[in-house]
């Protein structure tokens, strides 16, 4: 089985001092992909390019203290592309994906880190931006190779995914143009939401993000915003999944699915 974890840190340096390193030990993991490392190259030097004996490789973002994806792993890739747009996403460090190419298959993990629109109407016109670009690329992704990307969507695609979806049905992460781009992403673009296809009725158990605010985390007020999403064949082999609950390492929660690549 291979161990295949997302999980936004809300900066590494606040996720580490708090177990997360001992955690991805004990676990067990064979890969992690990481979201808003909020670090620039030096502070990662000698301290965070490797966390349990993985190899991390990142995309950082430009500005200081913002963004940034990692993905770390036991395997070493054939290839690692940073970036996926070439232009203002990539200044901002969404995007990482490791190749592991042989003559029989040819597989992605990717890391993702989809911006979020909450803090006003620019940043989601952005968003939306992002899904326009986000959407072709993974198209011609799929067409070429198999690959799971984990990561932080900000889309909660299902009334199941979120505990207020009434009174969330105007706001950023619960859209209706946002949910239709996850629908079209996984029917007509054949690209498998890989949590659903283990469980596909579960509800209040399937959050991975609680607000700050109030008591959200301690009475479950959540969402499902974490994801691992999946060309049809690696989603085959996945076997079962976890959202561990145990430590707080930041606001979300990190979600597991082993998968079976040898099925």
């Amino acid at each position: 089985m291979f161990k295949l974890t997302s999980l936004n840190l809300n900066g590494i340096r606040s996720a580490t001092s708090k177990g997360l390193e001992a955690w991805i030990a004990q676990a067990q993991l064979d890969c992690i992909c990481v979201q808003e490392v909020k670090a620039q190259a030096p502070d990662l030097a000698e301290k965070f390019e490797e966390l349990a004996g993985l190899k991390g490789y990142f995309h950082l973002a430009e500005k200081k203290g913002y963004s940034g994806v990692a993905a770390y792993t036991r395997l070493e890739p054939s290839d690692v592309i940073m970036g996926f747009d070439g232009g203002e996403f990539d200044a901002e460090g969404r995007y990482v994906e490791l190749r592991f190419d042989t003559q029989q298959r040819k597989h992605s993990i990717i890391s993702a880190y989809f911006p979020s629109g909450s803090s006003g109407e620019e940043r989601q016109k952005a968003k939306f931006h992002f899904l326009d670009k986000m959407y072709p690329h993974l198209q011609a992704l799929k067409a070429e190779r198999d690959f799971i990307l984990c990561g932080d969507i900000n889309i909660a695609h299902k009334e199941a995914d979120l505990k207020n979806w009434r009174s969330n049905q105007k706001n950023s992460g619960f859209l209706p143009e946002e949910r239709a781009w996850m629908t079209r992403l996984t029917s007509e673009g054949g690209i498998v939401d890989v949590y659903r296809q283990l469980e596909p009725a579960t509800t209040d158990a399937c959050y991975t993000w609680w607000s700050n605010r109030g008591q959200a985390y301690a009475n479950n007020v959540g969402w499902r915003l974490d994801y691992h999403l999946a060309t049809p064949a690696l989603a085959a082999g996945a076997r079962s999944v976890v959202i561990y609950k145990g430590e707080k390492f930041s606001d979300h929660a990190p979600i597991t699915i082993a998968y079976d690549f040898n099925r």
